[in-house]
């Protein structure tokens, strides 16, 4: 099942998700059934004649696993368990009693296919050292780790590893995504991600981000209907001549460069005025790239934030920022920060990166992208994206500018600042994986136009 658009919950959450199931009439021990033939399914198409040991925990996870190794030991697969011990819950005894095979301990033979079944969402502290070792053994030993629901031993909510944690190549979510799922370091431990379906509803404002619905220019549509940037340059004009390229491939129809320099023809440049922001057919202003932090670039901040225009705000001007500025602007503003700008605005807060950007958009009252290897983008009515790991190529200099330029294209166009930050998010990833590897930011900003046409 794709990831994108699908939500994503806390271990509460689904909890509360699984518990709502059952109060409705669907048995826990069906939602274990269902979970397991899930995985059942997937270690199946991988596991190519291989012999696959479950490693089964005590809790209802274990659970999952005995299911699936029945399911798969029926179908005449090569499967082993080995267990860390009895299991704790009924549901969990019940799927082992109905396991027709021996159960071994942790110290069982290696196998090239290891599924992990030891501990699920619960998991708030790290495991036995014992345990740990004879599971890092097994894990090293195989050819395949697959992980169900999350990597034993990494928290679901946090998203950051209890102890050493071996890596899985497939990580099997259970009715949901979790927070570990999306975020790194979490994510990367994960490996790939497949969602099991359980059968119930989880509606959630947190969910990943999604291919946007962008519709071409109607018949009627000129530069200025399709939005007209206005970007206020300063001390390093490559950067913002980087974000007007992006925003005119992205859609905007037209790019006011005030006080920079440098871009495509198409780009309008004129000599700093605070008084051009008066122009009524703007858009959107961003603000920021290549700004510099001095007392111009200071003044230039001040004017933008006085236009009543909406805003992106990137780079330099993040510095120069008051958070509380922002509260009481009734035109939209959306925040572009990395983990040094972010933590410079609103320092580096509590929780999960999720909870930190929906926390600064909440105090600052604009929509936050919080940019990085994943990225988390916040509304302050509680609605926030992520988008999982994109091209890592995407770590060269200047690629902000071009998120920022594509974002505020977008704004210009009159879509919802949530879904403008969401929308540029996935056309920056796009265009980053239609270019490969070994790009420059150059690159990325003339590929948005093949990534915003779908072509």
């Amino acid at each position: 099942m794709a990831l994108e658009g699908a939500p994503i919950l806390t271990a509460a959450q689904i909890r509360a998700a699984e518990d709502a199931a059952i109060a409705a009439g669907t048995s826990a021990a069906v939602l274990m059934q269902r979970a397991g033939a899930g995985v059942a399914d997937w270690v199946r198409r991988l596991a190519s004649g291989h012999e696959i040991l479950f490693l089964c925990g005590p809790g209802n996870n274990g659970g999952d696993g005995y299911v699936a190794a029945r399911i798969l030991r029926r179908e005449g697969l090569d499967v082993r368990v080995a267990a860390s011990g009895d299991p704790r819950t009924d549901i969990a005894a019940a799927a082992r009693a109905e396991w027709d095979g021996p159960v071994a301990a942790l110290d069982a033979a290696a196998a090239p296919v290891v599924v992990d079944c030891l501990f699920g969402t619960g998991l708030t502290r790290p495991l036995d050292p014992g345990l740990a070792a004879a599971f890092a053994r097994l894990a090293s030993a195989a050819r395949l780790v697959i992980a169900v629901d999350v990597p034993s031993g990494l928290e679901a909510d946090r998203a950051e590893p209890l102890g050493p944690v071996p890596n899985a190549y497939l990580t099997l979510a259970l009715g949901a995504l979790k927070p570990a799922h999306v975020l790194q370091p979490g994510a990367a431990i994960c490996g790939t991600v497949k969602l099991v379906e359980l059968g119930f509803g989880v509606p959630s404002p947190t969910r990943v981000v999604a291919r946007p619905v962008l519709a071409a220019p109607g018949p009627d549509a000129h530069k200025y209907s399709r939005g007209m940037v206005a970007i206020i340059g300063g001390a390093m004009p490559g950067a913002a001549a980087l974000a007007g390229e992006a925003a005119l491939r992205a859609g905007a129809g037209y790019v006011l460069m005030l006080g920079g320099q440098g871009g495509p023809d198409a780009i309008v440049h004129r000599a700093y005025d605070a008084a051009a922001l008066d122009d009524r057919r703007i858009g959107a202003v961003l603000i920021g790239p290549g700004l510099g932090r001095d007392e111009g670039a200071r003044e230039r901040l001040a004017a933008a934030l006085a236009s009543g225009r909406p805003l992106v705000i990137d780079g330099d001007a993040l510095h120069l920022l008051d958070p509380e500025a922002l509260r009481g602007r009734s035109a939209p503003v959306i925040l572009t920060p990395h983990a040094g700008e972010f933590a410079a605005l609103f320092s580096e807060g509590a929780g999960n990166k999720i909870d930190r950007a929906l926390a600064a958009a909440v105090r600052s009252g604009a929509v936050v992208v919080f940019k990085g290897a994943d990225t988390v983008i916040a509304a302050p009515d509680g609605r926030v994206r992520v988008a999982t790991e994109a091209s890592r190529w995407l770590s060269t200099a200047g690629t902000g500018d071009v998120l920022a330029g594509a974002i505020v294209g977008l704004l210009a166009g009159g879509l919802d600042p949530l879904l403008a930050a969401e929308a540029g998010v996935w056309l920056h990833a796009e265009a980053a994986r239609r270019l490969g590897g070994a790009f420059i930011a150059d690159d990325l900003a003339r590929a948005m136009t093949s990534a915003r046409a779908g072509r």
